[in-house]
């Protein structure tokens, strides 16, 4: 799961690199100025996957084949309605929406193509995003994984190709690296088609899966009642990332490029927190499905110390090696010197992010979402935004950067004490 979610940000990670490296720091802010629109899109379909997983996990822990047919199916269609409409909103209204979020003027004319290129690619992306996520709820993460590393050769060979133009490939500039990520997350589910039949997979598109592609209603109820909260927290967290980086776009082009690769950095060290959660919510749907609710306990106190080992030890190389990390994708000092300090302020919050984020996790195997969720969104609306808003208009741009760990101490106080005083006392049954 770690390998998969590292491969996962890898393409954008090295399309960041190259776009960094060979066409400088005004592009890199383009592309980066991109990040909380394309996850507000994703924000979306997570939560249908968040709902869809767990009663796969259910399903599957009760070897009811059927059942985890239909609930694909209905989860699939759902996201393949949803990325056409991101993709006519997104295409449509691009440029406004960069305007909105203050893009520096200087940067604006570049950003619009890799923007809309982006937007009109969605459909496929979220289709490819959410069949991954399904695959995880029969415990299957070994196939994404093949795929991700098929989709990261194809974006790292043709980025580079579409920048200079190799092999009689056109010239795209920053639009190269939405080019190459369309490519790749292409050639991803044609792979995933043709592998998943040949080896019989449950999420193979074969005609059962291809007759159950349509909306259940009682399924969709299911998917909704577990997915919509996760779904609502991930979009409050995007639209709280569009308010932090228009309070960035406020000090200029070279805060931008700084927020893009802090938050690149950022990623890869929390990657082991969130592929930790996502397991430990499976698994536990999974031990409820067989009925062995009594693992739940388990699986929580095995997730906590993992999320120690594991995002602690990547703090530590983070710290150590912060300014190469750094250096990888901005080659002007004084934003590498910028950079560095924003990730000094943060970095160490990634462990307390991850002992909250399983502790939830575990909670959502059972279907209780509303009051994790709820603590998730209330720390981000209430603490983290007013919080960096503040800060920042009191210190500069370090403030927006103390808010994270702030908020994540606040949530992982608010987890612990719903999770031991009321989740624990609370019947466990199954869904489906």
């Amino acid at each position: 799961m770690v390998l998969a979610n590292i491969l996962q940000a890898l393409s954008g990670t090295l399309n960041n690199v190259f776009v960094g490296q060979m066409l400088g720091t005004q592009a890199l802010a383009a592309v980066s100025g991109m990040f909380p629109i394309i996850f507000f899109f994703i924000s979306l379909v997570i939560g249908i996957g968040a709902g869809a997983s767990v009663l796969i996990g259910q399903a599957w822990g009760a070897r009811e084949l059927h059942k985890v047919k239909v609930i694909a199916g209905t989860a699939l269609a759902l996201g393949l309605i949803l990325g056409g409409l991101v993709a006519l909103f997104g295409g449509t209204f691009t440029e406004a929406l960069l305007v909105a979020l203050g893009t520096p003027p200087d940067v604006l004319p570049i950003a619009v193509g890799y923007a809309r290129t982006m937007m009109l690619a969605m459909p496929g992306l979220l289709v490819f995003i959410l069949l991954t996520q399904l695959m995880r709820g029969v415990g299957d993460t070994v196939t994404p994984l093949y795929a991700l590393l098929l989709s990261t050769a194809v974006s790292c060979l043709l980025t580079p190709a579409f920048i200079r133009g190799w092999w009689g490939l056109p010239q795209l500039g920053v639009t190269s690296a939405a080019a190459a990520s369309i490519a790749s997350f292409i050639s991803a589910l044609t792979f995933l088609a043709w592998f998943m039949r040949r080896r019989n997979h449950p999420m193979a598109p074969d005609r059962e899966l291809l007759r159950a592609l349509r909306i259940d209603p009682a399924v969709l109820k299911l998917v909704v009642r577990i997915g919509l909260p996760t779904g609502v927290q991930m979009v409050v967290i995007s639209l709280a990332e569009i308010v932090l980086l228009s309070l960035v776009n406020g000090f200029g082009s070279n805060a931008t490029a700084a927020y893009g690769a802090v938050n690149q950095v950022v990623n890869y060290v929390q990657f082991p927190a969130l592929s930790i959660a996502i397991t430990a919510s499976i698994l536990g749907a999974q031990a409820i499905g067989a009925g062995r609710t009594d693992r739940l306990r388990a699986i929580a106190r095995t997730g906590l110390k993992m999320n120690l080992v594991l995002t602690g030890g990547l703090v530590v190389v983070g710290y150590l090696f912060s300014r190469q990390f750094i250096g990888m994708f901005i080659t002007s000092a004084p934003v590498v010197e910028l950079a560095q300090t924003l990730l000094h302020i943060m970095l160490w919050s990634s462990v307390i992010f991850g002992f909250q984020a399983v502790l939830g996790g575990v909670m959502r195997a059972s279907g209780s979402v509303l009051v994790p969720t709820g603590i998730a969104i209330f720390c981000i609306a209430v603490i983290e935004v007013p919080s960096a808003w503040i800060l920042s208009h009191q210190i500069g741009i370090n403030g927006v950067w103390m808010a994270y760990p702030i908020t994540f101490v606040a949530m992982l106080l608010m987890q612990a004490s719903y999770y031991q005083f009321v989740w624990r006392k609370k019947k466990i049954v199954r869904l489906v």
